[in-house]
This record gives C-alpha cells, structure tokens and sequence, in this order.
C-alpha cells in the first residue's frame, strides 16, 4: 500500500485537471493520493468521486502557506483530511488575495520589461483561485520572450528570494497556521523542509507539539538530507510522508505521479491519526446530545 500526498491541479499550478491527475495515480498503480493544491480544498469533493471511479482512495488536502517569522522565510504546510474544513476557509480566501495581489505586481513589472496584453496572464489561470509565476512565466513564452518555463529568464525575474520582478509578503505567521489545522481536525505535516530553508524550523514546532509529521521524501532533499529528516520522525514519533509535488507542464524539476511516494507503515499512521480526529471531531456532537 503506497500513496502520493503530494500533488497539483489546475484548481492551483498545475497544468492538468483533477480527473487527469487520478487517472494517472491509477496507472502508477498508487493506492492513495492526495491533491494538495495551494490554499483552497476546492478539489475534494469532486475528487473524492472521481477516486471512487478510478479505484484510487483519496485523501483530502491542502498545501497551506505560511511565514517563519523568526527567520523571514516562507513555509509550507501540507493539511490531510481536515474534519472541519470551514475552519480553513477564511485562511484560505486570505493566502490567495496575498498572493494574487504579489502576482498583480509582478505583471505589472514584467510588462515594464516585455509588452504583452494586460489578459495574456489571464487565459492560463482558468480555474486556479490564484495566480501564480508559472502563469506568467507561460505568457511570455507564448509571445516569444522565453523559450522555457524554467532557466535563465525566469531565474533572473523571480528567483527566490531576490528575482528582479519577484514580489514577496507575508503569509500567515506558521504557528497560527498549525493551530488552525489542529482546530479543523486535521492532520499536520511539514513540506518539503530543504526547499525553503526550514529545517531549524522544525525542532521549536515539534518542542510545542504542533506537527504530527514530515515530508521526508521530496525531489528537494538529497539522501543524506532525508536521512536527517527520517530520524527527526523516529525520534519525535511523527510521519514520514512523501510525495512527487506534481505540476505537470508546470515542474520545477522533472517529476511524475508516483515519483516520490509514501509507504504502507506511513500511510496506516497517518490514515490512524486521521481516524483518531474523526472521533475527536464527533465527540463534542455526542457530548451536546447526552449534555
């Protein structure tokens, strides 16, 4: 029993849709997925349907932003199966206005440099609740300017954290971010560690028992790296999980469904710790009948 908990659709930046997405989890023969697009759980139901049609158990998600105040970097929190999903909703709805007012600046930049129509950004972003670079990276090379999505112009325009046309802001501080979590029922876990510099992050949220888990397995981290992360879950009693971080067209790297999966032990702990919330969530409805 494996499973990929870590992916994206076009409801994000991703460049296939969510039955394009499971179908493919099928024919990698995966047995759990969860779509993890950017602050919105937009997909779930639907996909939840779908997983049902395919034979592919999913798994509710959401990767949410969040900021490391202390060190000035953004971070990454994968959520599963939140039992109170409208607990996320007005954390979601602000993530993506910060980040679409950072993308509406960015465009604003880009056409200082490049003149290209003020709707060219527009047409990729059809079902996405926000906009993100790839999007802009796509309408430059659909009028000539770049030839990649990825490499030299878009290194120069927004690589992290100094891009010539990167346009940054806070995100939700990440301890509020957890709390929220843990108020919606769901489960926390830590994404992809080493791709923005969290790792020192990691030991003063497990010190306040605020993550139930790591990605350890990511194209970010190196074996030694994983390593590392591996015994912070051994020794903190947390998941291990891991997942491609799919994009499609829309890949830093090259990644495919199913690249970087979670296992049987992980995937029963974290299906565990998702059953254990169920009761929690059900709990104060049976004190209030009995009360």
């Amino acid at each position: 029993m494996i499973g990929d908990l870590h992916c994206h659709t076009t409801l994000s930046d991703g460049s296939l849709g969510i039955e394009e997405v499971i179908a493919q989890a099928k024919k990698m023969q995966l047995d759990y997925l969860a779509i993890t697009d950017h602050d919105t759980l937009s997909s779930s139901n639907r996909a939840h349907i779908l997983g049902e049609r395919y034979g592919v158990n999913i798994i509710p998600a959401v990767e949410l932003s969040a900021w490391d105040k202390k060190r000035d970097k953004k971070v990454h929190i994968l959520c599963y199966a939140p039992q109170k999903p409208d607990r996320l909703e007005g954390l979601c709805l602000k993530s993506c206005s910060i980040r679409t007012a950072c993308a509406k600046d960015m465009i604003t930049k880009i056409m200082e440099r490049y003149p290209i129509p003020s709707d060219a950004v527009r047409m990729y972003t059809k079902g996405s609740k926000s906009i993100f670079k790839q999007h802009i990276m796509r309408a430059l090379c659909n009028y000539g300017y770049a030839t990649e999505l990825y490499g030299e112009i878009n290194n120069r325009l927004f690589a992290y954290p100094d891009g010539e046309c990167l346009v940054q802001r806070e995100y939700p501080d990440v301890n509020f971010v957890l709390d929220l979590i843990h108020s919606s029922k769901g489960v926390a876990v830590m994404a992809h560690p080493f791709l923005y510099g969290n790792y020192e992050l990691i030991d003063e949220l497990i010190e306040r028992g605020k993550l139930d888990g790591i990605e350890v397995y990511h194209f970010s981290a190196d074996e030694k790296q994983r390593e590392l992360l591996l015994k912070k879950c051994d020794d903190n009693d947390l998941v291990a999980t891991g997942g491609s971080d799919f994009h499609g067209l829309y890949n830093s790297v090259p990644t495919h469904i199913g690249s970087m999966t979670t296992d049987d032990t992980n995937i029963k702990r974290l299906l565990s710790l998702i059953a254990a919330n169920k009761l929690k969530a059900k709990k104060p409805l049976a004190d209030a009948r009995t009360g």
